[in-house]
């Protein structure tokens, strides 16, 4: 065996830019697992640390890795308004249970152009009245614009809270033409 073969790192990490600023994508053997709004330098720092810790290896920067390149080949595709949907293999193991089930249907049932109430996506899941707890699992969302909870809005009409941020949200949701561009 060739000692000077370098095994891939278990998880990897670049920084791309993107139409709403910097995007952390990390991916492991799996698949995406982590995007991370707003990545500056201490964002990006909290974040590798917080994936270390809840993952159980270092995550080493790896802008062409492997594991990441078809992802940011993807998501730069997406805001270049050149594609609609995401195909990627997806590693789930930093979310479980409810949460992981509402993520999952959103991915899968919410296509591009979109939205739907949080209490239509916890009926989706066959818990109606769960419209709080489906808050609760898009704020958790470790794989945001891939998992698109920008999508999800309030049945009376408002934009709903995102852990990115409104400004976020709306440029997200023009992009995809649900809302107009903004003036300024």
């Amino acid at each position: 065996m060739d000692s000077r073969v370098q095994v891939e790192p278990r998880v990897v990490w670049a920084v791309v830019e993107s139409g709403i600023g910097p995007l952390l994508l990390a991916a492991s053997r799996d698949g995406l697992v982590n995007v991370v709004f707003h990545a500056t330098d201490a964002v990006r720092d909290k974040a590798v640390e917080r994936l270390a810790s809840r993952l159980g290896t270092e995550p080493v920067e790896a802008p062409g890795s492997p594991l990441l390149a078809e992802a940011i080949r993807q998501v730069e595709a997406y805001f270049a308004g050149e594609r609609r949907d995401f195909d990627l293999p997806l590693d789930w193991s930093l979310i479980s249970g409810f949460n992981r089930e509402v993520l999952r249907e959103l991915a899968s049932g919410v296509p591009y152009g979109q939205v739907v109430g949080y209490g239509d996506l916890a009926g989706r899941v066959g818990q109606p009245g769960a419209a709080q707890a489906v808050g609760m699992a898009m704020g958790a969302n470790p794989l945001p614009v891939v998992v698109p909870c920008h999508r999800v809005v309030e049945s009376g009409g408002g934009i709903g809270g995102f852990g990115g941020g409104l400004e976020t949200k709306r440029r997200l949701l023009a992009l995809e033409g649900v809302l107009p561009e903004p003036l300024f």
